[in-house]
């Protein structure tokens, strides 16, 4: 598996490189999602070279009243962010050690993220507590009347349950890719 990209300026190519192909505005949380989701970028590293390309012009911040629409991955209220005419010259013209391989990846996984987002997806997560004080807990993904996921976890303490069920609410994008890609021996 590739390392995380350490080089500031590999991180600010990458992130341009995404916001540019994606094309266009999504909130903070959709962004960070999308360019950590592979593992090439930790989140403070995300943070802190996101924020130096909002405060030198390669990314814009909008309102949700100037963007006119509702876009993936928008909150009520929230601000949305998209890449410059500067940032994408930026990437156009910059020159970087990411791999092809990289930068493709991550934009298919990207595109898959946005792609379950958009298509609001019905995520379902209860619980039941067993005899022997367990639990166990079903997370079910439902797209247009159909499972798409359905799985059934016993988890042994409480404070795991709450842990696997505030994840899997939070992120079901993350989890599902994550169980395919352990079954299909991809990771």
């Amino acid at each position: 598996m590739q390392a995380p990209l350490r080089e500031k300026n590999d991180i600010k190519i990458f992130i341009l490189y995404l916001l540019k192909n994606l094309n266009y505005p999504l909130d903070f949380n959709t962004i960070s999602d999308i360019v950590g989701q592979d593992e090439f970028v930790n989140y403070f590293d995300f943070a802190e070279c996101f924020a130096e390309l909002l405060d030198s012009g390669n990314i814009e911040q909008l309102s949700a009243a100037e963007v006119g629409c509702i876009t993936v991955g928008e909150k009520s209220g929230g601000e949305l962010y998209r890449i410059t005419d500067n940032g994408k010259q930026v990437v156009d013209q910059l020159q970087s050690n990411l791999l092809n391989i990289i930068k493709e990846k991550s934009l298919k996984s990207a595109m898959r993220l946005l792609s379950f987002k958009s298509r609001g997806s019905d995520v379902k997560c209860a619980f039941t507590e067993r005899a022997d004080k367990k639990y166990d807990l079903k997370c079910e993904i439902i797209e247009k009347n159909m499972k798409i996921l359905e799985l059934t976890v016993v988890v042994d303490t409480k404070y795991q349950l709450d842990k696997m069920m505030y994840n899997f609410n939070e992120r079901p994008e993350v989890v599902y890719r994550g169980i395919i890609s352990l079954l299909t021996g991809d990771i």
